[in-house]
């Protein structure tokens, strides 16, 4: 990581998103941003909105009605608060001059040590990002092929359906999506990706609430899934805690908040309206998750599935089944590259760094396309085999351990508390020299300090349900 932590990033960011649109140039040099309240709050659902959403019931169903809502509710508050700790550290406390990533707003905040450190979480949870949706963009498509399978053979046939040909065709296609140079270049994607992840969502929230108006929910406690045959009170305190590491994953994406932020405009102030983006965003995921969650819960009581729209709870109407799963597809088509950008542009920005006169690294070649070959696309040697690189190592991954849940949860717990807790609050605090020991400071910690045991707890949980998946597991071999 140490080429990493030597540098400044004063290359273009991996999600400098809609800054070439026009000519004028904004205070540091570079273009103009076009950025805005609507257009940032977009970029979070997408960001937010992900295949976290899918395991709230079976979240919910662990926890309970009580503790359950209560988790996704204290989630959504810290969440919002933290965001906006990192909302006022986006500008140098001495210069006042822009940082372009989290991790320059870390450096300058908390110095060089903590910005390595800040790194190496970064980009440990950006790859484990793009792995898991890798696994969660296979189980959508392979779950239309069992919806179709279900509808035409009947709903007590086995269709079983590997995974492994749609984890294969997702790395093929985000092969070629990560050909393109730079997030600002796919601006039209978070759009198209936050009506996916609406739409998607609305159509679980709609059959859920359908099978509990009908008369077909299930039964359902207070406390969640019950003690007893099948059940011990060891696995359910397990679950639990996979729970709320389920649950913080849904809320994760402070990784790549300030790249969002340095995407609007100079005025009104960018932590205004980053402030304001994030209360839009947040509210209205937390709308969403609470819909999904405890609407599924009440469709599918304490044998709610891991998975809303692929564990088969709903079998009718197929076509809706199947266009639901489609959109999660499409939206994590273009989340992955939204997660992946930053770990590109990241090495190729120290690559061109350390050899600025190789031809391999630094040189476009034109290449002509259409008809006439009038119309032109670049290659870098550099990006094509780098990028392929990484998403060929990633997909493998996802065919090594094609575990839902338990990836979800892990990513929670490993990314939550220190991006979405720990390093802001450690700013905040630094920035406004709050004192050690006042009231104000203390609050803070103990957020801190609840943060960090969630998350030890549900790293516990994870790694013990991949131990227990694992002793059963035969690698390439999984179909449901």
């Amino acid at each position: 990581m140490q080429g990493f932590g030597d540098e400044n990033f004063e290359g273009e960011s991996g999600l400098e998103i809609q800054k070439a649109a026009n000519a004028e140039l904004d205070d540091d040099g570079k273009p103009s941003r076009t950025g805005n309240l609507w257009t940032a709050s977009a970029h979070i659902i997408t960001a937010i909105i992900g295949s976290g959403v899918l395991s709230l019931a079976w979240g919910v169903a662990q926890l309970g009605w009580i503790a359950g809502v209560a988790t996704l509710v204290i989630f959504s508050a810290i969440t919002l608060y933290t965001s906006s700790l990192l909302a006022d550290c986006y500008r140098s406390p001495l210069t006042g001059k822009r940082n372009y990533t989290y991790k320059d707003v870390v450096k300058n905040n908390l110095g060089q040590t903590m910005y390595v450190a800040c790194a190496m979480v970064q980009y440990a949870n950006l790859c484990g990002m793009v792995v898991g949706y890798t696994i969660t963009a296979s189980i959508s498509m392979a779950a239309i092929q069992k919806s179709d399978c279900f509808h035409s053979r009947g709903h007590e046939n086995l269709c079983s359906v590997s995974h492994n040909p749609y984890m294969i065709g997702m790395g093929i296609l985000e092969i070629f999506l990560s050909q393109i140079p730079n997030f600002h270049k796919l601006s039209m994607l978070s759009v198209v990706a936050a009506i996916m992840s609406f739409a998607y969502s609305s159509i679980g929230v709609g059959l859920a609430l359908a099978k509990v108006i009908s008369g077909q929910g299930e039964r359902t406690t207070l406390t969640g899934v019950e003690v007893g045959i099948g059940l011990s009170a060891a696995e359910k305190t397990w679950r639990m805690f996979r729970a709320f590491g389920d649950i913080a994953f849904a809320y994760t994406y402070s990784q790549i908040l300030v790249e969002i932020q340095d995407t609007l405009k100079a005025t009104p102030p960018e932590n205004q309206v980053m402030k304001k983006a994030n209360i839009v965003a947040v509210s209205t995921t937390t709308a969403f998750y609470m819909m999904c969650g405890c609407f599924g819960y009440a469709a599918f009581g304490n044998n709610a599935p891991g998975n809303l729209l692929t564990g088969f709870g709903f079998y009718e109407p197929f076509w809706l089944v199947d266009l639901a799963n489609a959109c999660i597809v499409l939206h994590l088509v273009g989340a992955y590259q939204v997660f992946a950008q930053p770990v590109f542009s990241a090495v190729e920005l120290w690559a061109n760094k350390k050899w600025p006169k190789s031809n391999f690294v630094t040189r476009d070649y034109k290449i002509g396309i259409g008809k006439n070959r009038n119309k032109f696309t670049s290659v870098n040697l550099m990006r094509l085999i780098w990028r392929s690189s990484f998403v060929i190592v990633a997909t493998l991954f996802a065919l090594i351990l094609p575990f839902f849940n338990d990836i979800l949860a892990f990513l929670g717990a490993m990314g939550y508390w220190p991006l979405t807790v720990y390093f802001p609050i450690e700013m905040y605090i630094a920035k406004n020299k709050i004192k050690k020991w006042s009231r104000r400071w203390l609050g803070l910690q103990l957020i801190n300090s609840v943060c960090l045991l969630v998350a030890v707890a549900a790293g516990c949980g994870s790694i013990q349900g991949l131990n227990k998946a694992l002793k059963t597991y035969k690698p390439f071999q999984v179909k449901e």
